[in-house]
């Protein structure tokens, strides 16, 4: 569930139309895909590499986004080829047209082990093994019959976004260093929103591809899911931001995956820290009365109106800031289906 946070600082005021790019840094380009949600596009990043072009991140599995690459591949990118495909974690808008990709270039994949792992796992995993998984856990969320059973059939849409995903990786670590057109990038993962996600800090480039880590006015999900039901994502995200601050420099230009690119890493992640801080309290005040459910607790966290595919990510959150109080020892879980929670 995307959350709405105050603007960030906003130097690029035009928007590269799908199909063609914009130059954002020397030998680094960007370039806009079209998504069928209402966040309606991911940013691509294009690094001159030599004879041909290193992609980090691939854009949504439909016939839109692939018009916009052969856009690309005849405009922008000159006719040469794509000699490095590179995702930074596995979520469809990502990882959706990998495979499209290596197999168009003949070219190699690039992600972290965990990242490659899942989208794998997810893109093999049919209804029958989802939609009893997913049933269990909204019920235990405490959803309504018909919602939760709504939810549940679509628990293998990442199946259906993600049909295929390359079958060998070349992996990615923290702090690893690749060359891409004769510069230095390091790898900083970050974790929370995804399991390992790769951001790419150039600072020859004078840039840090921050993928969904730090995006400039939305906060990015940071969910619970039915395959890991007890984790604590949050945990994981907030120290990750503390991580990127303290090993990129606030100097370089943010290119994130939603948004424009912008200046000032470490403020807009410290604005990342305090809203969840404030949706922390929100949570415990929630609960403050006793017994709720996840699916109420969602409800003082998002009291506006949720379509279907809203409340599936907003469940995730939801669970997430519960399962950190949780963890912390400030609240405690009452025994029985649906799971509910009061403070400690």
């Amino acid at each position: 569930m995307t959350t709405p946070l105050p603007p960030a600082e906003d130097p690029f005021g035009t928007l590269p139309p799908a199909g063609t790019a914009v130059a954002v840094a020397p030998g680094v380009w960007w370039a806009r895909m079209p998504l069928p949600f209402a966040l309606n596009h991911i940013n691509i990043w294009l690094l001159e590499d030599g004879g041909g072009w290193t992609v980090v991140d691939c854009g949504f599995n439909d016939d839109a986004t692939r018009a916009a690459w052969e856009a690309l591949f005849a405009g922008p990118m000159g006719g040469r080829p794509v000699t490095r495909v590179i995702t930074t974690h596995f979520h469809p808008d990502h990882m959706g047209l990998a495979a499209w990709l290596t197999a168009r270039f003949g070219t190699t994949f690039h992600a972290t082990l965990a990242e490659w792992l899942w989208g794998r796992m997810l893109s093999m995993q049919g209804a029958e093994e989802c939609t009893p998984l997913a049933a269990s856990f909204y019920a235990d969320a405490g959803l309504p019959d018909p919602l939760a059973e709504r939810l549940a059939r679509r628990a293998d849409a990442y199946r259906q976004a993600v049909p295929q995903v390359p079958a060998v990786l070349h992996r990615l670590r923290d702090d690893d260093v690749l060359t891409i057109g004769g510069r230095r990038w390091r790898v900083v993962v970050g974790r929370g929103h995804a399991p390992e996600q790769a951001c790419l800090m150039g600072e020859e480039a004078g840039v840090f591809i921050s993928g969904d880590q730090v995006l400039p006015k939305i906060s990015p999900n940071v969910s619970v899911w039915p395959q890991q039901p007890d984790e604590d994502p949050l945990s994981d995200f907030l120290t990750s931001l503390e991580d990127v601050c303290r090993r990129v420099p606030d100097s370089l230009l943010v290119l994130p995956s939603h948004g424009r690119p912008f200046h000032g890493l470490h403020a807009r992640a410290a604005e990342l820290r305090h809203h969840h801080a404030d949706r922390l309290d929100e949570v415990a005040e929630a609960c403050r009365g006793g017994g709720k459910t996840v699916f109420e607790v969602m409800q003082a966290m998002f009291p506006r109106e949720l379509d279907p595919i809203q409340v599936r990510f907003a469940i995730g959150e939801a669970l997430a800031h519960v399962n950190h109080l949780l963890h912390r020892g400030v609240l405690v879980r009452e025994a029985g289906v649906p799971a509910r929670y009061r403070p400690a």
